[in-house]
């Protein structure tokens, strides 16, 4: 994740990760990706089924039933990441509300010392489910959003799922949880990023994730679908000025994007241009945040207990935790099988990378970006990640230069 109201925003300083000496039991859950140890945040499909069908979904998720880890495989694992230090347990599916035991695994990891969040359409949290959510001492609620009704209605492939989301959103911040909204961007909807800015101030949302396209699950049908390199520079310039607007307005908004880091170099470059002093402490968290942490700081556990590099990895699996711990699967480097060779390299990436991100003067910051998405486009997982919109000038040119100036605003 990439903070824009952290970095562009001012709303991290390096002295705020100090004072925690970057130990990820001790961080805020906000400067986690600040941690020097990357002990990993754990999502975890808890299951597959889901209630929507919608036409970006990594897991490609249906209202079918699938082979699930039972409650009490559940717990061993929860048992496991809790001793090994996995700061935190995310939910996620299909859609969890589904699953039957859902609160009580929430309880059972909470009481192990994780702190818990869940990803969700926002469908199905009724005020009942959302007070129970309230007793857990749930962290966080991040409900998914495609941009307006109609839009949304469409990828979630269910008329009534805008209303239904907000309705969720409404009853989990009654409750008193802190909710995000998280929206993938695409084609089909960048031009309602606006809109999601206007539902945040509409419904005092603090916290809004956009996410790049990955090219995995039905999101590799999409692939044609991703923006351009100058749409791509156009939208991250475009939140960070939203995010200033309501900085000036006097809020404190949470802006991140995910899945393609770039945006940290282009951040960076921007600041050097506008305030090179701010610039300079940016690159310092940067450099603490190293980047992609796919097998390192962020790690997944699906529906049936098979261990994945991250979310987007479905069709390699390092393990499953029926039949060995994470914290042994998530640590074996031993390059003896193929699955400990590729850990081996996932947890240092750049002597692997080839192309234009292994001369990358930005490649400590960026992390080599997302490989899954490079084998995807061109087959090769060391290849570089196609959704890269740097300039080979801008990745070879010193600090102090400017960045190019897009030809044309695309948001006019």
């Amino acid at each position: 994740m990439i903070g824009i109201s952290k970095l562009y925003c001012g709303a991290v300083e390096p002295s705020d990760v100090l004072r925690y000496k970057r130990r990820s039991k001790e961080l805020p859950s906000g400067l986690l990706q600040f941690s020097k140890d990357k002990k990993p945040v754990v999502v975890w499909n808890c299951t597959r089924t889901c209630n929507l069908k919608c036409r970006h979904c990594y897991a490609g998720s249906d209202a079918q039933r699938y082979d699930e880890l039972t409650t009490d495989e559940a717990k061993a694992m929860i048992d496991d990441l809790a001793a090994f230090g996995s700061p935190v347990l995310l939910f996620s599916g299909g859609e969890p509300c589904v699953r039957e035991d859902l609160l009580e695994l929430m309880h059972y990891a909470k009481k192990a010392g994780m702190r818990v969040v869940i990803s969700t359409n926002g469908t199905l949290i009724t005020p009942e489910l959302a007070r129970q959510f309230a007793e857990v001492g749930l962290s966080y609620v991040g409900i998914s959003l495609d941009g307006g009704m109609e839009t949304h209605d469409e990828f979630r492939g269910m008329r009534g799922a805008f209303n239904r989301a907000m309705e969720g959103v409404s009853n989990a911040k009654a409750a008193g949880i802190k909710v995000g909204l998280r929206f993938t961007i695409n084609k089909l909807n960048f031009r309602e990023i606006d809109e999601v800015f206007n539902i945040m101030r509409e419904h005092d949302v603090n916290r809004a994730c956009f996410y790049h396209l990955v090219y995995t699950g039905r999101g590799s049908d999409m692939m044609d679908l991703d923006l351009s390199h100058e749409q791509t520079r156009a939208v991250v310039r475009h939140l960070m000025d939203r995010t200033r607007e309501m900085f000036d307005d006097g809020l404190t908004p949470e802006i991140l994007t995910v899945d393609n880091h770039a945006d940290a170099p282009f951040i960076y470059m921007e600041l050097m241009k506008e305030d090179p002093e701010r610039a300079a402490k940016v690159m310092q968290l940067l450099q603490w945040n190293q980047g992609n942490s796919t097998g390192n700081g962020i790690s997944c556990i699906s529906w049936d207990g098979e261990v994945h590099a991250d979310q987007f990895w479905r069709h390699f699996s390092f393990g499953n935790v029926k039949d060995r711990p994470f914290s042994e699967i998530w640590t074996d480097v031993s390059r003896t099988t193929e699955a400990s060779e590729l850990m081996y390299r996932l947890k240092d990436k750049r002597p692997h990378l080839k192309g234009r991100c292994a001369e990358c003067r930005f490649l400590d910051i960026c992390g080599g970006n997302f490989r899954v998405r490079a084998e995807a486009a061109t087959g090769d997982l060391w290849a570089p990640d196609p959704a890269c919109y740097l300039t080979d000038e801008e990745i070879a040119r010193t600090p102090d230069d400017p960045a190019p100036v897009l030809e044309r605003p695309i948001f006019d």
